[in-house]
């Protein structure tokens, strides 16, 4: 009887743990995705995922000049892991938004799109016209390409179909531009090419791209698609992108695989009402941390603060930035990191004035921390805790009782009030900067609040991670 129960525990065991292999595995087969315990965050590759990365200006496969494997070398080696990049229906001019050395803007005849070239000269940056009913298979080779190495370090992508036309010497160099192709497609103005209403040839050529783009990178799980870059700009309408986002869906219906799609909601902030029910993720630019995810974590989706920039070049903001924005209860950071060029695939370019942002080695290196930071816990049990620490100016996630992470923009030797319930527990101050960290002594607590003295040597922020024993 004895050695049948124990036969029976070993095959009970058996198969609990064969149970777990089955749904790791069956996650690990899936796209990106929201996870299901807690949908603020990803599950990817069988385990829970936030994004945080600092990524080139969006040019990695449009321009024929861009070296993206090493590029992706360089965000794995720095230990980040997503990127944002833009499929070539948009493209910018040379010097577009102060941009120096502009990975978005290529030099003449060295746009690459999805759709072929016609042998007819006359493209306005160099080279013949494009046709809008055929499609460039060299192209869809190079977007696989740049997928596939993406997917081999861990990467994920995130695929702007879309961008506005911000004024007319941008419209000017856009392949759907009719002056641009042998179609005479496109003959309205820059702030009418993403309507419903104005011509209907443009809008299916659009449709027809975004369902051409979505079939060739089904098979691909580190993706997720936006719809388009700052639709709040350039006369995009709303009925327009909710168009779009059917069209993803609905050639996703009967394809093996559903990726995420994500709404670039506003600059700064905004309150999020009635979202298209096929939305996931809800992006914004310049955001302010806390108010942004505060204002929409009911929504139970991802948000994110996918570009940054127009506070200098220097590192600080930024770090600041992405720490109160991931512990506010983020999902994804992308820093614009203005340090890739055709020339420094590697991120080594310093940026400088005017380019309106920054970026670069050192960035990196703090942003990663953050990264490793986070996934020290088991993020998906926590959530933002706005009482966890006592006074303002500091953001804190928490599983209250068992496991709490704290940033403190100004850190200079002070007590905070951390407030904690009876236990015992363990820890360390990490500096956001250099990474080091200063352990503190296991303690118990009988409850309520427990002052905690930061590290004078933290000088630029400081991070608590504490836990119960």
């Amino acid at each position: 009887m004895r050695k049948l129960i124990l036969q029976g525990v070993i095959l009970q065991g058996a198969f609990t743990f064969l149970l777990s292999v089955v749904l790791v595995t069956a996650y690990a087969k899936e796209p990106l995705k929201l996870h299901p315990e807690n949908p603020h965050y990803f599950i990817y590759d069988g385990k829970p995922a936030v994004l945080v990365t600092s990524g080139e200006h969006y040019g990695a496969v449009l321009n024929l000049d861009f070296d993206f494997v090493t590029y992706l070398d360089t965000l794995a080696k720095d230990g980040l892991n997503g990127t944002r990049t833009f499929t070539g229906v948009y493209v910018e001019p040379d010097k577009a938004h102060n941009i120096q050395n502009n990975t978005l803007a290529p030099v003449a005849g060295r746009l690459i799109s999805p759709w072929a070239r016609s042998g007819e000269p006359g493209y306005a940056n160099g080279g013949d016209k494009f046709d809008l009913t055929k499609w460039d298979a060299e192209y869809f080779k190079r977007l696989k390409r740049f997928m596939t190495e993406a997917d081999r370090r861990g990467i994920i992508v995130e695929l702007d179909l879309f961008c506005p036309m911000y004024n007319e010497s941008i419209w000017a160099v856009c392949p759907m531009k009719s002056s641009n192709n042998v179609n005479g497609i496109g003959s309205v103005a820059w702030n009418q090419v993403y309507t419903l209403d104005q011509e209907p040839a443009l809008l299916a050529i659009q449709e027809d791209v975004a369902r051409k783009i979505v079939r060739e990178l089904n098979e691909f799980d580190n993706l997720y698609f936006e719809v388009c870059n700052e639709p709040y700009f350039g006369g995009i309408t709303p009925g327009w992108h909710d168009r779009i986002v059917d069209v993803i869906r609905e050639t996703e219906k009967d394809l093996p695989k559903k990726h995420l799609i994500s709404w670039n909601v506003q600059n700064g902030s905004a309150k999020i009402e009635s979202p298209h029910p096929g939305l996931s993720i809800f992006n914004f630019h310049y955001a302010s941390p806390p108010v942004t995810v505060a204002m929409n974590y009911g929504l139970n989706k991802a948000i994110g603060l996918n570009e940054t920039g127009f506070k200098g070049t220097g590192d600080d903001y930024y770090r600041n930035e992405a720490w109160e924005f991931m512990l506010a209860g983020g999902a994804i950071y992308n820093n614009l990191d203005y340090s890739f060029t055709v020339e420094t695939p590697d991120g080594t370019t310093t940026p400088a004035d005017p380019t309106p942002g920054g970026g670069g080695v050192t960035f990196r290196k703090q942003i990663a921390i953050l990264k490793r930071f986070l996934e020290s816990f088991d993020l998906i049990k926590m959530k933002p805790d706005a009482d966890c620490v006592e006074g303002d100016g500091d953001y804190a996630l928490s599983e209250p009782g068992k496991q709490y992470a704290v940033f403190i923009r100004e850190s200079k030797g002070q007590t905070i009030r951390v407030c904690l319930p009876k236990g015992e527990y363990e820890g360390y101050w990490i500096d956001p900067v250099q990474g080091s960290k200063i352990e503190i002594a296991k303690f118990r607590h009988s409850g309520d609040v427990k002052e905690l003295q930061i590290p004078k040597t933290l000088a630029n922020g400081a991070a608590l991670h504490l836990v119960s024993m």
